[in-house]
């Protein structure tokens, strides 16, 4: 440890993400998405003008914005862009969750939100998942901060209606409800239609996963004007300019191409499902998941060893060594050809 660093620092533990190799492999262990982005995105990369990069950029990032607003059916006004929906979550803690109170979230979720907790000194009350795994709704109080939870859920893959959420939010009513919608266009039901209804809740995407943009960290959220004020108060105070030139009108190309969205997130549903399946027929136990990931486990193989085993082989999967998913690996989608090629290993390391 450095004797320069704050006791702050000393006492994180960081978010560790999934290992990025130097050589060729196939990737099944970040949840990127394995089609490349609208091709509208490399029109904008070849044709954008550099001159315009000796200026800032716009600091409310207006036209993606209205793009954004426009796409998902909601005011600009309603709308808040970062660089990535990771840094947004860290805006959110800073702007909403400093109560002195605990925040709520699943036992099992996206892990960087404990390590939020941590920075911002944050109280977590986890929250065990019900007994199919699932986020428990009913579990979340009144006398928190907050609640916060991927939906789906990260990395088990379930998610719940817009119905279910509404009943959550008809009893949590004096603190933010905040909902990472990182997954949800594989499958899930977005809640953001109910942001109209119910000025606690925020919700929060990205361009990473559906739109094949992980590179670029650009991410956004949705909320009453209030929660969206909030948002703006710190970024202005940490970051006036997240979003550069580039980035935003990239992310607007990106929005513009509706059928080639369509397309991709078609295809990762169409192989999830078949993968499932042939997983299942090797004696795997796969959670149903409406994200681009499965999480799967054997009663008779070790994760570990399979996750090694895959790996020297050539195929990244995510083991997460922790009490509760150390006899599990979080499979990524790939392309057809990369899930054949998962499947084929693994039924060599079955036998």
């Amino acid at each position: 440890m450095s004797k320069f660093w704050s006791p702050k620092v000393r006492e994180l533990t960081p978010y560790v993400p999934g290992e990025q190799p130097r050589k060729r492999l196939i990737k099944l262990n970040t949840n990127e998405n394995p089609y490349p982005p609208a091709p509208g995105v490399e029109a904008v990369l070849r044709e954008f003008p550099v001159d315009h990069l000796r200026r800032y950029p716009d600091p409310d990032s207006s036209a993606l914005r209205a793009a954004l607003a426009g796409e998902l059916g909601v005011e600009p006004q309603q709308v808040f862009v970062g660089n990535g929906s990771d840094e947004i979550l860290a805006l959110a803690f800073q702007a909403f969750f400093c109560h002195g109170r605990p925040l709520e979230m699943p036992e099992v979720t996206y892990s960087f939100y404990p390590v939020y907790c941590r920075l911002f000194d944050v109280t977590r009350r986890a929250l065990p998942l019900d007994a199919q795994w699932r986020v428990d709704l009913e579990a979340f109080t009144t006398d928190s901060s907050g609640a916060i939870f991927a939906n789906p859920n990260a990395p088990t893959g379930h998610g719940h209606a817009r119905q279910a959420i509404q009943g959550l939010l008809s009893r949590v009513k004096d603190s933010v409800v905040l909902i990472d919608e990182a997954y949800a266009d594989f499958g899930g039901e977005s809640a953001i239609p109910l942001v109209a209804e119910h000025d606690n809740l925020l919700v929060t995407g990205t361009f990473s996963k559906s739109r094949s943009l992980a590179g670029l960290r650009l991410g956004y959220a949705v909320g009453s004007r209030e929660l969206i004020e909030g948002l703006e108060r710190v970024k202005d105070s940490f970051n006036s300019y997240p979003i550069d030139s580039l980035a935003s009108a990239v992310g607007i190309a990106s929005l513009e191409d509706r059928q080639h969205f369509e397309a991709c997130r078609e295809a990762v549903i169409t192989t999830r499902e078949r993968t499932r399946e042939r997983l299942e027929s090797l004696g795997f136990q796969v959670l149903p998941s409406k994200a681009n990931f499965l999480l799967v486990s054997h009663a008779s193989l070790d994760a570990a060893q399979l996750f090694v085993g895959l790996r020297e082989r050539g195929i990244l999967v995510r083991h997460f060594n922790t009490e509760m998913l150390n006899n599990h690996l979080r499979i990524s989608i790939g392309t057809e050809d990369e899930m054949d090629s998962l499947v084929e290993t693994l039924e060599s390391l079955c036998r």
